[in-house]
């Protein structure tokens, strides 16, 4: 314990990366709970470690301990509120059949069916305060061209999330609920167009975004029908539904599935590809070049143009994070600092841990992280003793070290994620 204790008080420059852990602790903690705590906890505990870390601010010991409970405390906070915000009513029994009107949100086109998430709904048999705010159902056969917007009218049977198929496993219920799917289901026959969308009846930024998603998917795979065309679509705005199953279950044998997720790899060739490209444009115009700080003028106009390719792709939690790092690493370059740390990895982890709490249980959370911070950490090490070692010659050793660093630092840059 001594040991560690000196370890850690050398280590006073590192202390903020415990912060991201402390609110993830809070947020297991709140899912470990046996029922739902009273909403006032969070807060109560959240207020009452702030003023205790603010009159204790000039005893170090006991204001690190509270500064800790804070962010304990935050994590708390953040679930619970992230909890009651997306609470929505959930089918509470089977529906054999039913009549199902709503608007079309979302539209996925896997190779033998559609799959289409519902909202604003209208469902037979169930009264208002009963039924749920959005549902997700698979269209068989032949049905109309569907897309964003439409109002649609159909009929269907409508079932509750299920459950975990073992203790442990994947937590569909979980999901579905912090997702605002009440039922998911599918449709008996084709479906019936009330009202097409039109551009002046998309009500949501969401919405729109999802339209633009499709119309470049349709326009991806009207070029190429076949797997190319599929894989394409998948990396622009990762909807993967149109790769045909045997083709995605070699990709999975082979390792690379993880390819396909839209994440740190594809996030920064987008920001390097438009940092390179701006910055050549910028140089190509000498006034412009000899009198300005073309850098930071390209880093600040790469930002916009990976946001927009991470709302296009659908900003699934590797695709935020891996926005939120690079976004970190142009500021970086904006205010002249450097963009590879892991003061980095643990602001991002603070973002996504405040808005999308849930996903520290996903094993994309943990994963992403877990990668990043063991690239930083190796080319961190390496670079530590890069600097305060002399070697007198280029042993063998030293070379490895020095291309597992340089590996890393490219790795934690470009790719950001498994």
């Amino acid at each position: 314990m001594a040991a560690l204790a000196r370890i850690f008080m050398r280590e006073t420059d590192r202390w903020p990366l415990w912060l991201p852990v402390f609110m993830g602790l809070g947020i297991a903690g709140y899912f470990a709970l046996g029922e739902e705590p009273s909403l006032w906890l969070g807060p109560l505990g959240f207020t009452i470690c702030g003023l205790a870390g603010f009159l204790l601010r000039d005893r170090r010991g006991l204001f690190i301990v509270m500064l800790a409970m804070l962010f304990l405390s935050l994590g708390f906070t953040a679930v619970q509120w992230r909890t009651f915000d997306v609470a929505a009513p959930v089918l509470e029994k089977k529906l054999d059949w039913a009549t199902v009107q709503g608007q079309v949100v979302r539209v996925e086109k896997f190779p033998k069916c559609l799959r289409i998430t519902l909202d604003r709904l209208r469902i037979q048999r169930l009264d208002a305060h009963k039924t749920p705010h959005r549902i997700r159902l698979r269209l068989q056969g032949k049905q109309p061209a569907l897309k964003p917007g439409d109002w649609i009218s159909l009929r269907a049977s409508l079932s509750p999330p299920p459950a975990p198929a073992a203790p442990g496993s994947f937590d569909f219920q979980r999901q579905s609920y912090f997702q605002g799917l009440g039922a998911v289901g599918f449709s008996f026959g084709p479906a019936r167009v009330l009202s097409q969308a039109k551009p002046i009846q998309i009500s949501t930024f969401q919405q729109m975004l999802a339209q633009w998603r499709q119309r470049i998917t349709e326009k991806v795979l009207a070029v190429d029908h076949g797997p190319v065309g599929a894989i394409a679509a998948a990396l622009m705005t990762g909807d993967r539904s149109a790769i045909p199953e045997d083709v995605m279950n070699k990709v999975r044998d082979s390792g690379l599935a993880h390819l396909l997720a839209i994440s740190g790899l594809h996030i920064g060739l987008v920001a390097g590809i438009l940092f390179i490209c701006l910055r050549g444009l910028l140089v190509m115009v000498p006034y412009v070049a000899l009198h300005f700080a073309i850098k930071k003028w390209a880093a600040a106009l790469a930002i916009p143009g990976v946001l927009a390719y991470a709302l296009i792709s659908g900003t699934s939690i590797p695709t935020l994070r891996a926005f939120l790092m690079i976004s970190l690493v142009l500021l970086a370059v904006l205010v002249d600092r450097r963009g590879i740390s892991m003061r980095m990895v643990a602001w991002a982890a603070v973002i996504v841990l405040l808005f999308q709490p849930e996903s520290v249980l996903g094993a994309s959370f943990q994963m992403s992280f877990a990668a990043v911070i063991a690239l930083i950490a190796v080319y961190e090490f390496v670079s530590y003793r890069r600097k305060n070692q002399e070697y007198q010659s280029r042993t063998l050793v030293r070379t490895i070290l020095l291309y597992i660093g340089g590996r890393a630092r490219d790795g934690a840059f470009c790719h950001l994620s498994l």
